[in-house]
């Protein structure tokens, strides 16, 4: 298995930033002990309050791919996505890192 890291960059309708952080926050209390779902992290942007970033690590593509299966068309999903101007999505090459857990652990 090849886990899968990507980084989520999202810039909220103005003055809305911190909304749309609090429903990604419970996106992540909800992906908690999710299988597959090593990491999810939900940052701000220090000098742009509307722009929040996701951290994630999935144990594979076969996991994160369930997991979007999950929340794709939720109310959730939906209410989050009306409070975004624009989004991105970054795939990364995981390479190795301090504090990375060995595959499978």
């Amino acid at each position: 298995m090849t886990r899968q890291a990507r980084y989520g960059k999202f810039i909220a309708q103005d003055g809305r930033g911190q909304e749309l952080a609090d429903l990604l926050l419970a996106a992540a209390a909800r992906l908690e002990g999710a299988a597959g779902c090593e990491l999810y992290l939900v940052n701000r942007q220090a000098d742009a309050p509307d722009t929040v970033w996701v951290t994630e690590l999935w144990r594979s593509q076969a996991d994160l791919d369930a997991a979007l299966a999950q929340v794709r068309g939720s109310s959730e999903a939906a209410e989050a996505f009306r409070l975004v101007k624009s989004a991105e999505t970054i795939e990364l090459d995981l390479l190795g890192g301090a504090g990375l857990a060995p595959a499978g652990a």
